[in-house]
């Protein structure tokens, strides 16, 4: 038994619009019984966003196609709209032309539609077409092609009240059998000349169209697009909530629509917005999972661990795929011309978000974040990033989500997903709870320069210092800062809990340098360092606390960066409660010892790829 493939198609440009079709795509997955393919024609923001995002959901029986929005363009660019949709409310009118020509039939979707039921119902009204029918649309519910929203108010020619976009049932292969790329030029081509543009984008020339050749169109029942925009007749569209099949959301307003069951929509709604994406991974009844070669890879690796291995968990953490989204919010960056360019790189939770604001006070350079968060705490974060005019105005930081899964913190993981999307030459690989000194963008620039970087294996150290106070009047310069340390109103970093770790930059040499100075590498150290971009990735085999800096530490070492100490910079962490991993890692013997193993283990992969290089950090091992 094989169910049949369904065909969905969606225009998605821009961030928003990403991620308004993972909430519809969860809709869909959480009813469906039957395997999918999405096609997305997207612009280049879009395909990166979701490319990633579906490689990295691994759902069973799920295939996803991209097509370039930009090879379509010429196809309606010729066409005055004045939606607010742009030319990609256009874009559906080319779907003969952009899709697979052997694709027969295919469901055409708005991105801010919510499914309430199994899409299959919808793929099974094809079966209901007459051979002359050509679309499936349910009518508009607005009064809009009437005529009599307003005083001199002259829409587009439709059929009665017209039909709504949001949700299109194609015949493709009878579409193109009757010539429609030639039909819709026509009728727009006729229809601008006394119309003068659109004002609802494609919907007006599918209406035109349709009031031309009444017998293409099949109605269908309302509940397939209840539209919830202002002056809406949804609510004759059903009589019990439960008949609903699908919410549009196609007014402005979205969420503030006015309608007597508002609420019950938004509550729909919102269950998907914050639904656990990876709970939609569930195997189908019956249906293999033909098309997802990640999927397999994944499942050998499961096969080749040891269960009854004491480490299990951490070596399952290790293999873990977890979802990303990149560039959850709108995102822009001109790089400078200079190639000496610099992000902060850093990865957080949600209990440090409280920190964001202030780095970007400090740090005016462009910014890679990493969130780890569950689905719904995504959501919280897009709220308050919206509510901050701090984080509002500032389009230079990408912010990547890394969904929750597993029971320990990925940290490497999610530091590698900041890493990889830094768009800059060099990275600043920081932490969210650390304040870089005012000016430091400015400096690390100049440092790459003068340090020549380009041309070679250098490592920059920025000092690290820390403050058990809450409320710091931040120094303004290094004069400041050692006044400050000598009042014992800052202290090195991690003086009193673990003095190894920045032992090695050497403060006492730091406080009177006025160039920069090299330092050698020493067991446990984990400075915080500006770096090439192509530099060695965090190894993701440690997760939650401990050696998760040191091994990466170690990797630009063995591949013989140059540790040298800036002697103008510094950064100072700031107090907060301890994160839930170094509580488990203090009281769990267990905990320790797989640390143990799985450092003994990075030593011996160490010495394997570099040789003679990593000799010296085995003898480091055994004098700990």
């Amino acid at each position: 038994f094989f169910p049949r493939l369904i065909h969905v198609a969606c225009v998605c440009a821009g961030h928003n619009a990403s991620r308004d079709v993972v909430t519809l795509v969860k809709s869909i997955l959480f009813h469906r019984r039957n395997p999918l393919h999405f096609h997305f024609i997207t612009d280049a923001v879009a395909n990166q966003i979701l490319s990633s995002l579906f490689q990295s959901w691994m759902v069973p029986s799920v295939q996803v196609s991209f097509y370039d929005a930009d090879e379509l363009k010429s196809e309606v660019s010729w066409i005055p709209n004045k939606h607010y949709s742009g030319i990609y409310g256009l874009m559906k009118l080319t779907l003969t032309k952009a899709l697979p020509s052997d694709l027969t039939k295919v469901i055409v979707l708005d991105t801010d539609i919510t499914f309430a039921t199994d899409i299959a119902e919808l793929w099974a009204i094809f079966r209901k077409f007459t051979d002359k029918q050509v679309i499936g649309l349910v009518e508009n519910q607005s009064d809009w092609y009437l005529g009599n929203l307003w005083k001199n108010h002259k829409p587009w020619p439709a059929l009665g009240r017209g039909f709504n976009t949001g949700v299109i049932l194609l015949y493709l292969e009878r579409l193109r059998r009757i010539g429609w790329e030639q039909m819709w030029r026509l009728t727009a081509e006729r229809e601008l000349m006394s119309m003068l543009s659109t004002s609802l984008a494609d919907q007006d020339i599918f209406n035109a169209f349709i009031k031309q050749n009444p017998v293409l169109v099949h109605q269908l029942p309302c509940f397939w697009n209840v539209q919830l925009s202002d002056h809406t007749r949804s609510e004759q569209c059903y009589t019990e909530v439960s008949d609903l099949k699908v919410i549009h959301w196609n007014s402005p307003k979205k969420l503030r629509v006015k309608n007597k069951h508002v609420e019950f929509f938004r509550n729909l709604y919102l269950t998907f917005l914050e639904y656990d994406g990876n709970l939609l991974r569930r195997e189908l009844f019956g249906c293999p999972s033909a098309f997802s070669p990640g999927i397999e890879n994944l499942q050998g690796a499961l096969e080749e661990l040891d269960e009854d291995d004491q480490c299990y968990d951490f070596r399952r953490e290790r293999i873990t795929v977890h979802r990303v989204h990149l560039y959850f919010l709108q995102y822009e960056y001109t790089p400078a011309g200079d190639d000496t360019d610099v992000t902060l790189v850093a990865q957080l939770s949600m209990d440090r978000l409280q920190m964001l604001e202030a780095i970007c006070k400090h740090w005016e350079g462009p910014i890679s974040l990493a969130l780890y968060m569950s689905d719904a705490e995504a959501q919280q974060f897009l709220r308050y990033a919206q509510a901050s005019e701090v984080l509002k105005n500032r389009k230079n930081v990408g912010y990547h989500i890394v969904y929750k899964e597993g029971q320990f913190y990925p940290v490497n993981l999610v530091r590698n997903v900041a890493l990889r999307n830094a768009n800059t030459p060099y990275v600043f690989l920081a932490d969210v709870d650390f304040l870089p000194m005012y000016g430091l963008y400015d400096y690390l620039r100049k440092s790459v320069v003068q340090l020549d970087m380009a041309h070679t294996k250098k490592a920059l150290v920025v000092p690290a210092f820390e403050t058990l106070r809450y409320r710091l009047s931040f120094p303004k310069s290094k004069a400041e800062l050692l006044s400050m340390l000598d009042m014992g109103t800052l202290y090195t970093f991690r003086y009193h809990v673990w003095t190894k770790g920045h032992a090695p930059t050497n403060y006492a040499k730091w406080r009177t340098a006025t160039t920069p100075y090299k330092v050698e590498w020493e067991a446990d150290f984990e400075p915080y360092v500006v770096v090439k971009r192509d530099c060695p990735e965090y190894d993701q085999r440690f997760v939650g606390f401990g050696w998760n800096k040191v091994s990466h530490i170690m990797e630009l070492d063995a591949q013989e960066y140059d540790l040298m100490v800036l002697p103008n910079a510094f950064m100072i962490h700031m107090p907060h409660a301890p994160s839930f991993d170094i509580s488990k890692f203090r009281s769990s013997p267990g905990y320790r010892y797989c640390l143990q193993t799985l450092k003994e283990e990075f030593h011996q992969d160490l010495s394997r790829k570099y040789g003679a290089a990593a000799l010296k950090y085995l003898t480091a091992q055994r004098n700990i």
